[in-house]
């Protein structure tokens, strides 16, 4: 039996439910002719090439390693005319609080598109006392973001969730090399101290850090919603995603590799802009 032919008007109708549920594939304005990121140690590749230094050519947002495909690079693929203006402001060691410094540099480089991964150092922290608030990080995310809103107004900025540190713990608790590394270079002590506990003491520590990631990100999700529509969080995309140890750093079992970098730069692109 033929099916009667639908009409115009359901067409169109049949074509609004389709692109509502699935919003990532209505484009979100012409790509960047230029692109800055801010953020912490991750965003500037450390130890992603060599020993205890900055690798920023494998960035996942900025970098020009071919085999990473950064942000930058994809881009690059669609607009040639973003070639060379790829400008990684981000600073190892960075915590929210440098946040609205780092907006001041990006926003004097009046680039068209900037990403921000920030909050890792505010939550691994040597002890759990010393966690950045999530009132000051909010306060500290604010003030960078009205630097850009008021100084590069077209531009987009995506804000990307800090990945899920306690991951790091559960892929990396049972590795003797991690272990040694964590305890010899301090890292992440309020999160990653005393890893074979099952001490209820430190069963709760470790939810408790983890809590903070998941409150920092519930910030940054409400901030970019506050901004308007040239700014897109990730949906805690990045957060969710369940990172393997052979992605991440043999030098400290903390940053990613060149594949963790590689697997940032594939989620955090898939979930922001869509161009």
């Amino acid at each position: 039996m033929r099916l009667a032919r639908p009409s115009l008007a359901l067409a169109a109708a049949l074509a609004a439910v389709l692109l509502s549920a699935n919003p990532a594939a209505a484009a979100t304005g012409p790509i960047p002719n230029s692109m800055a990121s801010m953020g912490d140690s991750i965003t500037r590749g450390f130890n992603a090439c060599g020993w205890y230094s900055d690798c920023t050519a494998r960035s996942f947002s900025t970098g020009s390693y071919a085999s990473v495909n950064s942000q930058y690079r994809r881009i690059l693929a669609k607009n040639s005319a973003i070639n060379g203006r790829n400008y990684n402001d981000a600073k190892s060691g960075a915590k929210a609080a440098d946040m609205p410094g780092q907006a001041n540099t990006v926003a004097g480089r009046n680039v068209d598109y900037v990403t921000i991964l920030i909050g890792a150092n505010d939550a691994c922290t040597g002890s759990e006392s010393s966690m950045t608030s999530v009132a000051s990080f909010r306060a500290s995310i604010d003030t960078a973001l009205n630097t850009l809103k008021t100084r590069l107004p077209n531009a987009r900025v995506a804000l990307i969730s800090i990945p899920d540190v306690k991951r790091l713990w559960e892929v990396g608790k049972g590795s003797s090399s991690a272990r040694s590394a964590w305890s010899l270079f301090g890292i992440c002590q309020s999160l990653l101290a005393n890893p074979t506990s099952t001490a209820q003491a430190d069963v709760d520590r470790r939810d408790r850090v983890r809590q903070r990631v998941i409150d920092f990100n519930a910030q940054l999700a409400q901030a970019c919603a506050a901004y308007g529509a040239n700014c897109d969080f990730d949906d805690n995309a990045v957060f969710s995603y369940p990172f393997a140890l052979s992605q991440v750093s043999t030098w400290d079992y903390f940053h990613p590799n060149a594949a963790g970098q590689t697997v940032l730069a594939q989620i955090s692109y898939a979930a922001g802009h869509n161009w």
